[in-house]
């Protein structure tokens, strides 16, 4: 059986303090690399696979878009989201199965509820069920489908490892990550999810979050960034940690599921970590940390947006506590 990187290998990125007491300790592995690609800081092994989870969305997206489907603006936005299923961007995903000639039914992603507070109790107040729409993927599943019937390659085979679609995915990541997929596992929308390290995410936001700026660079790739940052909102929702990094800073940012993050500046800049439990309540605070660290961006602009993501330690209803850096990346602001 293939393994990402072990408890000995990684470094303790970030702890909870409770009362005075450290409760818990994040241990993972992150990398930052310049805007030329140069390896900056190295905290645990970033070189084993890991799976890069939703992460990987505007790749994904950036695949359907080179399979000749048309997104722009919140269009591609949602299409790299992992979205609250907010109204908002159940109508965008809508948009995008009309002009795709295709049915919510279509999808291949679980029914699930709306995230988004407002829209479940809508829900529920209207007596309606789960729907496909409302999960978190859906948009990505609406570009799949659309980059299917653009090529008229089967629907109900699309998340198949083999499908031509799914071989186009691979390609994109390969491309874009410069290394080779180790393992191809399922995501928890059912599609393929593919192995590869951090190092290697990280140099794939890097290009994307560039390509604005290069008149070399993909056209399309330049759309993905784009509308990530003028649509912050349909990539996550409103006041969520991947939707504030960007209005608020201008920075390429998407959580994946199990403790992943991923983030790059204008410039190319950029850092992926993974807490190695999974958990990623302290992802942007280490993440915008070490980017900070390492010069990419000023300690002052962060300060404000982790005021926003980072939330107290209560007890009691009071704050008893916080989530704070770990020794390994305190060491870096010595």
């Amino acid at each position: 059986m293939l393994n990402t990187f072990s408890a000995d290998a990684a470094v303790e990125l970030a702890v909870l303090e409770r009362s005075g007491f450290v409760e818990s300790r994040h241990i993972g592995s992150a990398v930052v690399l310049a805007g030329d690609g140069s390896v900056v800081t190295t905290l645990g092994d970033i070189s084993a696979p890991v799976f890069p989870r939703s992460s990987l969305k505007p790749l994904q997206a950036l695949a359907s878009m080179q399979a000749g489907v048309p997104l722009r603006g919140v269009q591609a936005a949602v299409a790299c989201a992992s979205h609250v299923g907010s109204q908002a961007h159940m109508d965008v995903v809508e948009g995008m199965l009309k002009a795709a000639g295709v049915t919510e039914q279509d999808l291949r992603c679980p029914e699930d509820w709306p995230e988004d507070d407002q829209t479940r109790d809508d829900f529920v107040r209207a007596g309606r069920g789960k729907r496909k729409i409302a999960m978190n993927c859906s948009g990505k599943h609406a570009a799949f489908l659309w980059a299917c019937k653009e090529n008229g390659w089967d629907l109900p085979s699309y998340l198949e490892p083999n499908h031509p679609l799914q071989q186009r995915v691979r390609a994109v990541i390969e491309e874009y990550t410069q290394e080779s997929v180790t393992h191809t596992g399922v995501d928890g929308c059912g599609a393929p999810v593919m192995a590869v390290s951090l190092t290697g995410l990280a140099r794939a936001f890097s290009r994307l979050a560039k390509a604005p700026l290069d008149k070399n660079a993909n056209a399309r790739a330049a759309t993905i960034s784009t509308s990530m940052l003028d649509y912050p909102w349909a990539v996550q929702g409103r006041g969520k940690s991947n939707t504030i990094v960007m209005e608020e800073l201008g920075i390429l940012c998407k959580l994946g599921a199990e403790g992943v993050l991923a983030m790059a500046t204008p410039t190319g800049a950029a850092v992926a970590l993974k807490m190695l439990d999974g958990n990623g309540r302290a992802a942007t605070l280490v993440g915008l940390t070490l980017l900070a660290a390492a010069g990419a961006v000023d300690v002052p602009q962060i300060t404000g947006v982790l005021e926003q993501v980072v939330k107290p330690i209560t007890g009691g209803g009071r704050p008893v506590g916080s989530l704070r850096l770990g020794s390994a990346v305190t060491a870096l602001l010595d």
